[in-house]
């Protein structure tokens, strides 16, 4: 008993209470894959003619399929059992052009269908690639990027899989099923009702399956989602894991969402896999009902030894679809699934700007910060940062300066408008950030991070990527500038150099050079830069700095100070402090007043 309580080892995924859940949410849920299909329908919008001949196509094949046995019938009535030969090869003739055409029509819908199926996935990833390029920085921050990618790429897939193939199975097997049910009570009543009576238990069977598989399907996209989203930050982030030797925690970690994966997996397909058994089953009975009642009938002659033959190959033909329709209905359930989950992120709100005004503002960099609240997360109570007040003129350099969590980079944040403020005004030039569109912020606007972000391309593209009209010249000038020139010229094919996504070709400060390179070639009125040098050789670090000088000239550039060096350079320093900006000045002002910057540097804390 315990084998088969827990086969394998394997311990059940859903209870009696979970199952108990499932019915009272059952409403809701039909409502759910109702609107997920009618989406579905609509982005078919400009296959929609080919989709209807698919679908002329398939009642053909289902009218053919039908005629095909009954021919068979006339066949064995009109001339087998009465050795009647005349006539004989014609309608011998006509079954064979049936079958030919039968088989074409198939083709043809199968054909045409991964066409219409194929241009609709590509326009629903299409359109998932353009949201994911249009929602703000917050849905990124909160998600796992293996779980986004999940839906990218499997969710998508079990789509495009359906869509291939499922669609029109399912249309077929209703067509066949209504077809079939038809001919059969005009050719026998009473046949008829014994090829349904497995109906019934069939009907039961796939309901206590199947309210099983659509619970354990959902969960184990869940999984997958889940597994995929560790996998990717795992990988992304090797150098930490192995710096502070957490692969044995990383194993852990994997294998408590494999194991869920597994198990929901093994239930999901070991319900699922009932399904074909009990059809397989239920077929056979069918079949053998429908031989002992036809004998029975046929030696009282109620009915003919071919319409004996129509109906045993009718009553296959009619568990057939059921059949299908049965196995179809778990692919279909995952892919509901799937698609539910991606229009899930399709309908989340945008990054959108209202205001259009100012859009060719040139900026000349006049910050001012007034009464700037904020909170990442508004149930929170306390805010990130709290009233914060100030104003830098265009070109000067303003130093952010305090401890983990003391507000610097929510500043950056609200700066480039990744998130909105709760309270009070950020103002440029004179005019609020919220009343001009992003692009024209961001497009004027260069960051500088401490771990830089190289694409999988070219050098000289990774450059371009600060501004995409840049010519060669350009860019060559922009890493000249940025003391990038030289180690770029050693690589083995220049500016053309291929490199990895994480940029594993190059060191970690020329990342930092060729991340200072694009944001010269951007050229832009506002520099934020998050200063790293920490992990950095002392040659490559004065490269840097002498870059980061040739950058800051001339530009309002607000830096998140780590190095004295770069404090003193600064013309104005904010003092930041559990999100209040507690001191503002010159280094001098701030070393006269002998408050919290003074304390930071005699405790070596800058």
């Amino acid at each position: 008993m315990s084998f088969i309580r827990k086969p394998f080892g394997y311990e059940p995924v859903i209870t009696k209470e979970d199952l108990k859940k499932n019915n009272k949410k059952k409403v809701e849920k039909v409502s759910d894959w109702k609107g997920v299909l009618s989406r579905l329908w609509k982005l078919v919008d400009e296959q929609r003619f080919l989709l209807i001949v698919v679908l002329l196509l398939v009642v053909v094949s289902s009218a053919l399929s039908l005629l095909g046995p009954y021919l068979v019938g006339r066949i064995i009535d009109e001339y087998i059992t009465v050795s009647v030969f005349e006539g004989l090869a014609r309608l011998i003739g006509i079954l064979i052009v049936v079958y030919i055409f039968l088989s074409i029509s198939m083709y043809l819908q199968s054909y045409w269908m991964i066409g219409v199926a194929q241009q609709t996935i590509y326009r629903l990833r299409t359109i998932l690639f353009n949201k994911l390029q249009k929602l703000p920085v917050s849905f990124f921050d909160k998600r796992q990027h293996g779980e986004l990618m999940s839906r990218m790429t499997n969710d998508i897939e079990n789509v495009s899989q359906t869509l291939n193939s499922s669609f029109i199975q399912v249309f077929s097997s209703l067509l066949t099923l209504v077809g079939t049910t038809v001919v059969m009570l005009m050719l026998s009543p009473l046949l008829t009702l014994v090829t349904l009576i497995i109906v019934p238990v069939m009907f039961f069977a796939m309901k206590w399956i199947t309210k099983r598989t659509s619970k354990l399907f959902k969960e184990q996209q869940q999984a997958v989602g889940e597994l995929n989203g560790m996998i990717e930050e795992t990988i992304s982030g090797q150098r930490i894991v192995k710096a502070f030797s957490q692969e044995q925690r990383m194993l852990e970690d994997f294998a408590l969402k494999s194991e869920r994966l597994k198990r929901t997996g093994f239930w999901a397909l070991t319900y699922s896999g009932f399904i074909p058994k009990v059809m397989n089953l239920l077929n056979n009975t069918s079949f053998t009902l429908v031989a002992a009642a036809g004998g029975v009938l046929a030696y009282h002659g109620y009915v003919s030894i071919g319409e004996i033959v129509i109906f045993t190959e009718y009553a296959r033909q009619f568990t057939r679809p059921l059949n299908d329709l049965a196995n179809q209905f778990n692919t279909v359930l995952s892919a509901i699934a799937g698609a539910e989950r991606v229009f899930a992120i399709i309908d989340e709100p945008e990054e959108q700007d209202t205001v259009m005004e100012n859009k060719d503002l040139k900026l000349k960099g006049n910050v001012t910060f007034e009464n700037v609240t904020f909170k990442y997360n508004t149930k929170d109570e306390k805010p990130t940062i709290e009233k914060v007040s100030f104003h830098v003129e265009a070109g000067k350099t303003a130093a952010l300066v305090g401890a983990t969590g003391a507000g610097k980079t929510t500043i950056m944040q609200l700066l480039a408008r990744f998130y909105e403020t709760n309270e009070g005004k950020i103002i440029i030039d004179g005019i609020a950030i919220d009343q001009m569109p992003r692009y024209t912020l961001r497009s004027q606007t260069a960051f500088v991070l401490q771990d830089p972000f190289l694409f999988e391309m070219s050098v000289k593209e990774n450059i371009r990527y600060g501004k995409l009209n840049a010519t060669d010249e350009e860019i060559i000038q922009a890493a000249k500038e940025a003391n990038a020139h030289e180690f770029i010229a050693k690589l083995p094919n220049g500016y053309d150099t291929i490199l990895s996504a994480d940029g594993g070709e190059i060191s970690q400060g020329q990342k930092q050079l060729l991340s200072i390179a694009r944001a010269l070639v951007a050229d832009p009125a506002i520099l934020l830069l998050d200063e790293a040098t920490s992990s950095i050789d002392t040659v490559t670090e004065l490269k840097i700095q002498e870059a980061l000088e040739r950058l800051m000239e001339g530009r309002t550039s607000f830096v998140i100070a780590h190095r004295l060096n770069t404090v003193r350079k600064a013309d104005l320093i904010f003092v930041m402090e559990n999100g209040k900006l507690i001191e503002s000045g010159s280094q001098e002002d701030l070393i006269n007043a002998q408050g919290r910057f003074y304390s930071m540097l005699m405790n070596s804390k800058i």
